[in-house]
Formats: C-alpha cells, sequence, structure tokens
C-alpha cells in the first residue's frame, strides 16, 4: 500500500461528518507505518473504542470509511470476511458502516465481520499450512493476499455505490 499523509486520509472519507474527520484519532506510530506490509490500513479510536477505521488505496488514491462495532457478542467463532482466515488468532466482531452520501443519510449501512483489530495484513502473510506434496506456500500467500486486497476493495466500493464517493 502506498502511504498517505494525515490530511490525505482525513480528506478521502466517503462516510464521515467533517467534525468526525477532524475528530478521529490516527492510529498509534502512524508516523513509523510499515506501510509495504499493509494491504489496507485499519485501526481503532483510542478515544471511543466502538469505532474504526479502514483506509484502502482505490486506484491508487485513498478511500476511507468510519465503521462502528454492533453492539452484542457473536455466539460462535465467525471467520474474518476480509483475511477469510480459518485459525486466527483474535477476535473477530461485526462492524457496519454507513453508505456514502444520501444513502448513509437515510440511515442505509453495509456490515461485514472482520478482525477486531484489523490484523488482516498480518494474518494472509502467515505461512499457510502445506495442503499436500508440492503445494506451493507463496503462491497461496500471494493468493490470500490478493483475495484480501479484493474483499476490502469490494466492501469499500459497496459503500460508495449510489453515495457521493470514490
Amino acid at each position: 500500500m502506498l502511504p498517505f499523509s494525515d490530511a490525505a486520509i482525513r480528506a478521502s472519507f466517503i462516510n464521515a461528518s467533517q467534525r468526525e474527520r477532524r475528530d478521529l484519532s490516527l492510529p498509534a506510530g502512524f508516523d513509523e507505518l510499515d506501510w509495504e506490509s499493509l494491504d489496507y490500513l485499519g485501526w481503532r479510536d483510542r478515544k471511543f473504542p466502538q469505532l474504526g477505521y479502514v483506509v484502502a488505496a482505490i486506484d491508487g488514491e485513498p478511500v476511507s470509511v468510519l465503521l462502528r462495532q454492533a453492539e452484542g457478542r457473536i455466539r460462535s467463532r465467525p471467520q474474518c470476511a476480509w483475511c477469510e482466515d480459518v485459525h486466527l488468532p483474535n477476535d473477530v466482531v461485526l462492524f457496519s458502516a454507513k453508505r456514502a452520501g444520501k444513502a448513509g443519510r437515510n440511515g442505509d449501512t453495509v456490515a461485514a465481520l472482520v478482525c477486531a483489530e484489523f490484523q488482516c495484513s498480518a494474518n494472509v502473510r502467515k505461512r499457510p499450512a502445506v495442503a499436500y506434496a508440492g503445494f506451493d506456500v507463496e503462491a497461496a500467500r500471494r493468493q490470500r493476499i490478493d483475495a484480501l486486497r479484493a474483499n476490502v476493495d469490494a466492501f469499500v466500493r459497496r459503500l460508495a455505490v449510489g453515495g457521493d464517493g470514490a
């Protein structure tokens, strides 16, 4: 992923008000992020833990979305819809996001089960189990990275459909 500045990220939100953009807390260590190991930038707000933020690179430009963690508990162990990791070392929660533009102002949302702390980029880079003799581990890892990028891209684009954004 390409590195983006604080100003570029704040300006790229498609479903957040000016106040929400101004009040968000960037992730700890923002200036030292290893952008090359990220397929998207995701973090939880330190001041408002029920809020999450995701920045995806769509056609080389940042597109950011504000997410809210749903109330309640999930009864069974869900799989993250983005990294699709079946051996998750972390929790998965339900996040919802308002759609961009008029649809969002009318209450339209999109939801997904996602790693609680947005660890997807690290999860897809873990060495996968060897499924059979001759299994290409690096090809499988590359496929998981590509699938993650496609899943996040599709989620962000669904939020923008019918809205004012990307």
